[in-house]
């Protein structure tokens, strides 16, 4: 018979043993989605001349109640319980998911900084009223399976048509609650929008021939309309546009947006130098490259201004885009450092409930 010490220790040799097999499946990654998780992520273009095919794909996620689709980006390694940052990235009028992804590439920084991103597609590739069920299902979906207190914060990005989009979904009961930060590119500016250039007013939506259904001049001043009124909700906001799709003022050192969470003045630009240029640009005006609408990826430099000691640890800041229009993609430093401009922002609401 074994005396009470040998048991003693037996036991405690199995505990050991169930602890650490419990810590291995613990450790297991958390899939997503489909659970299709490649490295690099899927349908990713080279660093130049990305196939069409490619680049006009709508995403290989199916959102199972309007059966449309959408992209899902996330760390391969994600473990259960690992607390993320959950962007939802919209594109612009007449554009894609994918040239969205690659345009502001937050996939190639999803294991650096453990974020999750979706980005959806509108059918008619213009965002409307109509696809507010299925942005809403794809973000329930994510926090269901990510689990709402594991997701420290929850942001809004949007290119052009697709920021305004994001600037009338703030305003909605659902995003409000929910939302801690909003990336604008080319989409709009909170507290005072800078006025557009001649030469980005020259260039029209596209030829009658191929005109994007719904994107018409009265639809975007009407968007535009609402970034003189100020929502009613609290969240941090990050402004970034090409130097050369603005007026030679460029933007309004005053916001009342920083004026909203009592921010000091806005401080010294702080310059952002990348060698490598981006992936994208808008390769249906080839034959009408316009300065401000966008020219071919290059280099490029950035200029990042903030507003500090914003109430609550807020971020409002602006971005201007040296040398640059409206369509020419991030290059990935000054991608990085927008994302953690973004990641230095409080957030928690949805943790919270929202």
């Amino acid at each position: 018979m074994k005396s009470p010490r040998g048991w003693a220790k037996r036991l405690a040799f199995i505990g050991a043993i169930a602890g650490f097999a419990n810590t291995g499946v613990a450790q297991e990654p958390l899939q997503l989605g489909t659970g299709s998780c490649p490295a690099p992520a899927i349908l990713h273009c080279p660093d130049a001349e990305c196939p069409g095919a490619v680049m006009i794909n709508q995403g290989t996620e199916v959102e199972l109640k309007t059966r449309r689709t959408y992209f899902l980006d996330y760390p391969c390694d994600l473990k259960k319980g690992e607390p993320v940052t959950f962007i939802l990235s919209l594109h612009g009028g007449g554009s894609y998911g994918n040239w969205q992804r690659h345009y502001f590439p937050l996939m190639d920084f999803r294991d650096r900084y453990r974020l999750v991103i979706a980005t959806p597609n509108s059918p008619v590739r213009v965002w409307s009223e109509a696809d507010d069920e299925y942005l809403q299902n794809i973000v329930d979906s994510i926090v269901a399976q990510v689990g709402r207190e594991n997701i420290k914060a929850f942001w809004l990005v949007g290119h052009s048509q697709g920021g305004l989009t994001s600037n009338r979904l703030i305003r909605t009961d659902y995003f409000s609650r929910k939302v801690d930060g909003w990336l604008s590119l080319s989409g709009g500016r909170l507290g005072g929008n800078p006025d557009r250039s001649a030469g980005f007013n020259a260039v029209r939506i596209g030829a009658p021939s191929r005109a994007t259904p719904g994107l018409t001049a009265a639809s975007i001043a009407a968007a535009a309309a609402t970034l003189s009124q100020l929502p009613n909700s609290e969240f941090s906001h990050i402004y970034a546009t090409g130097q050369r799709e603005i007026v030679d003022t460029g933007i309004p050192e005053a916001s009342d947006w920083a004026k909203k969470f009592s921010c000091g003045p806005r401080g010294k630009p702080q310059e952002v130098v990348d060698v490598k240029a981006g992936y994208v640009f808008d390769s249906t005006r080839l034959g009408q490259l316009n300065g401000a609408w966008g020219l071919l990826p290059a280099a490029g430099k950035a200029q990042i201004s903030a507003y500090p000691a914003c109430k609550g640890g807020r971020v409002v800041a602006d971005v201007v885009r040296v040398d640059k229009g409206h369509t020419e993609g991030l290059e990935p430093r000054i991608t990085e450092e927008l994302i953690k401009l973004m990641l230095s922002a409080p957030g928690g609401k949805i943790k919270q409930g929202g």
